[in-house]
């Protein structure tokens, strides 16, 4: 990829050293003539690529020494640019000082630095002189896009293709088979399990999904969860998984439980209720017996709870001890692969453009049969071609199209899909879901950062970053090369993605090929610190389940990822820009971190071992910090509001805010994203300093805050100088008098919580004309009044510990609303009426609602319409403390209330 080495380069340099500055004034003219010597070379990159996959060393070689170039002249500029960047900070008196007694150093640091741009200067020469004896021609055909642009209108509601549907296409007779065979009471009352067998990429986990999320499924059974199990596996993992889903459990609450007490409590829990269960892409034939190896945690009460097993191995299906009946997903027929890839190919928006659509279709239909059956294929294929409606080009791909066995024809697939991506920036983008683990759920928010961090994504005249890089992952959709999850509500753009595990493989094997990035893996026996091609240099690593031990990477590499490593050590990292550690054990790493001064995004998820040194604040081009750790980590610096660049913040306890002079002085310009969760220890948490330190981040974008036990009422009085505001999240306010007379007029995600409220929220936040998700808990009042003009674009709205009686709703208001959830209003006796007039309203949730019975006039006629409505814990007589006492409802309310105070904390976090 060192095309898109370069360009990433170019893109980085542009923003570096090259206005104009005194103390660089020597380093400029250098800087302009690298950019155009790599530019040039840029140029010659697509003709010495193809000869590269031909097999040709010598140019193997030379593209490699392009990319070290680029690198080097990077580091280089950036050293120079960094100590620019130091010296403006210090304007006071002090600083002067620091400045002139630095600058026999910084002088001697320049000499080095100029020595290093000669270098790198004469080692392009080298290369331009290679590639006129490697016969490597200056290609001067079209010029890459740099940037995607928007196909639909930017209404985000609307713009995609519902993927889930599309992909459906051909299963329809096998899915109503395996409702049928989930739902029936009357065949089979004991615990059993329904089996689909099929080869990889025959659309199991397409049609398991379906399954699950169908509404049949959902009201039949009372508890339901879904775990990916992976060729590797623990059991308590998928335990502890499965507890979270059906008992609403958080990380903190089972972190130091064994795999016995999380098997009883999911037992306990289970015993009186139909459960579904699904253990989807299953490898070994003992994995249920691993899962009940300590405590049976599922039991058979005899009422038609229900296993559903995806595998690619019909011994695992027939292997578990209960009644199976096993499913084999055939390939799809003729007419259902034509079925599923023109919907991809051909959709209905493309159809009204095409001029000789039988054209299309006659090419199509031979396309689709090449593909033998298969889902994955037929989808890709189709993603691929919906991007080249050129009946030129589908005619030379069917000529091209090899006569080999389903793994062959799947690689020539991807990798004409993999060549056709607009431009070397989404290529790159691509080949970094390599970093993951095999079915690793990705967040997107987290995605973006990373291939902000590393350059992948290119400054746009009318997008912001993230902007262009959510395009990226909605082409990457669309072409069905990432798996849509799901989609946010609030803004409607695709928030969890996953990666196929046969387009996994390919991409771990081309990123390695291509020196992009070297995914090491010992459960997995992938291992090695070098590409499979002894040219290549990685300069990204991703390591998994590794353990005591030195990182194996070299001291130049730039980007390090890493999950569930045990007590490992950081090198001495001088050029690290990514530093993403999860579920791991890391040592010394305080003494590593601060002398990375080329860092971009320092992420560290469930980590033991973490202290941030006082020297945090110098890492000047620190863009996303996130510490998020199972231990209350030391103190963060104050140091860190030094970092000018800063975009996005996540910090779970630790903070605290800088003194005011000082917080106005260097805030961070950048900051979009703030988000903080703290539990403040003793009597020294200046709460005022941390009012004046929030209204000073006025760009935010998004804002969440937590404080245990209670966060002070005047944190509402921060938003005024918060116009930008887009996701709001407040937790653990004590009692609220009052709503703020205004919000942000752009928010379109609240999520409040307090124990009391005791004005009616509604007449301020129905004003609010972009709010599209709300959530509330906590107040107190009789009556609640919702306006006929009111929340024009609300579509999810949750209710929380309510004690409202009455809730007038004009009729007008929330016409958009869909998705309605009541928790624990016990003293609504009866629901309103106004739910009968809102027309979008699909779906009903009521939880510890007890007190609405099932003949409630209101409840009868939504179902009747086909509202959907999901009741949880019909009696409170049935919820068990953990360690298995019967309690009140009165006990459990008090118990349920403080339990709040931790769960709604997390509900707004993006993990």
């Amino acid at each position: 990829m060192a095309e898109s080495a370069i360009g990433s380069v170019l893109g980085n340099v542009s923003t570096l050293a090259v206005q104009e500055t005194t103390f660089l004034c020597g380093v400029n003219l250098e800087v302009g003539f690298l950019k155009d010597e790599l530019r040039r070379l840029k140029s010659y990159l697509k003709s010495a690529d193809a000869k590269r996959r031909s097999g040709d060393e010598l140019v193997a070689t030379w593209v490699s020494q392009i990319r070290d170039a680029a690198y080097e002249a990077e580091n280089a500029i950036e050293a120079a640019d960094y100590m620019e960047k130091r010296n403006r900070l210090k304007k006071d008196f002090m600083g002067a000082i620091l400045r002139y007694a630095r600058l026999p150093s910084d002088l001697i640091a320049l000499h080095t630095i100029g020595a290093e741009i000669q270098r790198v200067k004469r080692k392009i020469s080298e290369i331009f002189d290679s590639a006129n004896r490697l016969k490597i021609n200056l290609d001067t055909s079209d010029v890459e896009k740099v940037h995607i642009e928007d196909e639909y209108p930017q209404d985000y509601g609307t713009m995609h293709q519902n993927f889930e549907d599309i992909d459906l296409v051909g299963f329809g007779d096998e899915y109503k088979e395996i409702v049928g065979k989930l739902v029936d009471k009357k065949e089979n009352i004991t615990l059993s399990v329904v089996s689909i067998v099929a080869m990889g990429g025959a659309g199991k986990t397409t049609l398991a999904r379906k399954v699950y999320t169908s509404s049949c499924v959902k009201q039949h059974f009372e508890a339901a969860s879904w775990v990916t199990v992976s060729q590797k596996f623990k059991g308590i993992d998928l335990l502890k998984d499965i507890m979270k889903q059906i008992m609403g459990a958080r990380d903190e609450s089972i972190a130091q439980m064994n795999e016995y007490e999380v098997g009883k409590e999911i037992h306990d829990f289970l015993l009186q209720k139909r459960y579904l269960v699904v253990l989807d892409d299953v490898w070994e034939t003992d994995t249920w017996d691993q899962i009940n190896k300590r405590v049976k945690a599922f039991p058979d009460a005899t009422n038609g709870s229900r296993v559903l097993l995806t595998t690619r191995k019909e011994d695992v299906a027939n292997h578990v001890q209960m009644p199976t009946y096993v499913h084999h997903l055939k390939k799809l027929d003729e007419e259902k692969s034509w079925e599923l890839f023109s919907c991809k190919a051909l959709p209905s928006y493309k159809r009204s453009v095409i001029r000789d659509v039988d054209e299309f279709e006659k090419l199509g239909r031979k396309l689709a049969k090449k593909c033998d059956g298969l889902p994955l294929a037929l989808a890709i294929l189709g993603g691929h071609l919906s991007k080249n409606l050129n009946a030129q080009i589908w005619s030379d791909i069917l000529s091209d199209w090899p006569s080999t066995k389903n793994g062959q024809m799947m690689r020539f697939i991807l990798a004409r899909s993999y060549k056709d991506l607009p431009n070397c920036y989404l290529r790159a983008c691509f080949l970094y879901l390599a970093a993951f683990p095999e079915d690793y759920i990705i967040y997107v928010s987290c995605l973006i950062e990373l291939w902000i961090a590393e350059s992948l994504v290119p400054h746009t005249p009318k997008h912001i970053l993230e902007e262009t890089a959510r395009n990226y992952v909605t082409e990457l959709a669309q072409r069905s090369l990432v798996q849509v999850l799901d989609r946010s509500k609030a803004h409607g753009w695709v928030e969890r993605i996953r990666i196929h595990d046969i387009l996994h493989d390919w991409c771990t094997e081309e990123a390695r090929q291509d020196g992009f990035l070297n995914a090491i893996d010992k459960t997995a026996g992938q291992a090695g610190a070098s590409s499979s091609s002894d040219n290549l240099i990685s300069y990204r690593f991703s390591f998994q389940t590794l353990s005591d031990q030195l990182l194996p990477v070299a001291p130049n590499v730039r980007s390090l990822l890493g999950f569930e490593l045990e007590s490992v050590s950081l090198p001495k990292l001088r050029f690290l820009r990514v530093l993403c550690i999860e579920n791991s054990t890391l040592k010394d790493f305080s003494s590593v971190i601060g002398g990375c001064i080329h860092l971009r995004l320092l992420r560290l998820r469930y980590c033991e071992g973490v202290a941030l040194p006082s020297s945090i604040g110098k890492l000047l081009y620190l863009q996303t910090m996130e510490l998020w750790n199972r231990p209350l980590h030391p103190q963060v610096p104050n140091s860190l509001c030094d970092i000018p660049t800063l975009r996005h913040v996540y910090l779970r306890n630790g903070f605290s805010p800088p003194p005011p002079a000082r917080s106005v002085r260097l805030q961070p310009k950048e900051l979009q994203s703030f988000v903080l969760h703290l539990h403040p220890v003793g009597t020294d948490f200046r709460c005022h300093d941390m009012m004046i330190f929030l209204g000073q981040l006025n760009q935010l974008k998004t804002f969440s805050l937590s404080m245990l036990p209670y966060m002070p009422a005047e944190v509402l009085n921060i938003f005024a100088n918060m116009p930008h505001l887009v996701d709001i999240s407040l937790n653990q306010f004590d009692v609220l008098d009052k709503m703020p007379a205004e919000f942000p007029q752009s928010v379109r995600r609240l999520v409040l919580d307090a124990d009391v409220i005791k004005q009616d929220p509604m007449p301020i936040l129905e004003k609010l004309p972009c709010l599209v998700v709300l959530h509330l808990n906590g107040y107190r009042g009789q009556t609640m009044c919702c306006s006929s003009q009111g929340f024009p674009r609300l579509q999810e709205l949750e209710l929380d510990c309510f004690s409202t009686k009455v809730w007038r709703m004009e009729e007008g208001t929330m016409p958009k609303l869909s998705h309605l959830a009541l928790m624990w209003c016990i003293k609504m006796s009866k629901l309103p009426d106004g739910l009968l007039h809102l027309p979008s309203l699909s779906y009903l949730k009521l939880g510890f609602m007890d007190q609405i019975s099932e003949d409630d006039s209101t409840l009868k006629e939504l179902r009747r319409k086909g509202c959907e409505v999901r009741t949880y814990i019909r009696s409170l007589s049935l919820i068990k403390l953990p360690l298995g006492r019967s309690c009140s409802p009165s006990i459990f309310f008090v118990i349920y209330i403080y339990a709040c105070l931790f769960v709604h904390t997390l509900i707004s976090f993006k993990y």
